[in-house]
């Protein structure tokens, strides 16, 4: 499966061509957005009518600023997907989502999420994670001068359960960036957008 990842557009109807050319010329299976499509919800409505019309199915978590209610109200579950607090299934490969946050180091609310969505899963899926803030630790969430400032919830479950792949976004600072725990690829993909190959 070809995955387009993305996050970060800020409503940036510049970065916005870019993305809808880079659609264009892959032809993604299925496009992932890691939160702050928009800025502040401001420009949603119509980044979402250009993703329509490209005919693909776009997964979609809020990020800091977007609210939960935004997403839900964008959302037809068929071809734009809420995956926020969600599971998508498509064959053996599982998304699992989460938005909004990014600035704190623990997620309660995402471990108890994780945790009962974890039991539902069958042994022989393949987890991809999507966060709006990056897991603790990693090449995605360091900052000159400030250290590691990621979430370390996201980096227990990605040591705990393994997913093939973390998406993530938040930090501009980190945009195009990758790393690798075990066999999990870590990545922010950033407004260009990164294909993944799954």
């Amino acid at each position: 499966m070809k995955i387009l990842a993305f996050t970060d557009l800020h409503s940036s109807k510049e970065k916005i061509k870019k993305l809808m050319k880079k659609i264009e010329k892959e032809n993604p299976d299925i496009m992932i957005s890691a939160g702050d499509t928009s800025n502040f919800g401001r420009g949603l409505k119509e980044i979402i009518e250009e993703i329509k019309k490209t005919g693909k199915s776009l997964l979609i978590i809020p990020g800091n600023h977007e609210s939960q209610e935004t997403i839900e109200r964008i959302s037809d579950n068929k071809k734009i997907i809420d995956l926020h607090k969600k599971t998508y299934e498509i064959n053996n490969l599982i998304f699992v989502g989460y938005g909004i946050g990014g600035f704190s180091q623990r997620e309660r609310e995402f471990e108890d999420f994780s945790d009962k969505i974890v039991k539902t899963i069958k042994k022989d899926s393949k987890l991809i994670l999507i966060t709006h803030g990056p897991p603790y630790g990693t090449k995605v969430d360091l900052i000159p001068g400030l250290g590691h400032i990621g979430c370390i919830s996201y980096i227990n479950f990605i040591k705990k359960y393994k997913p093939i792949l973390h998406i993530c976004g938040h930090l501009h600072e980190t945009w195009g960036t990758e790393d690798k725990l075990d066999k999990t690829l870590i990545i922010n993909p950033g407004p260009e957008g990164k294909i993944i190959e799954v």
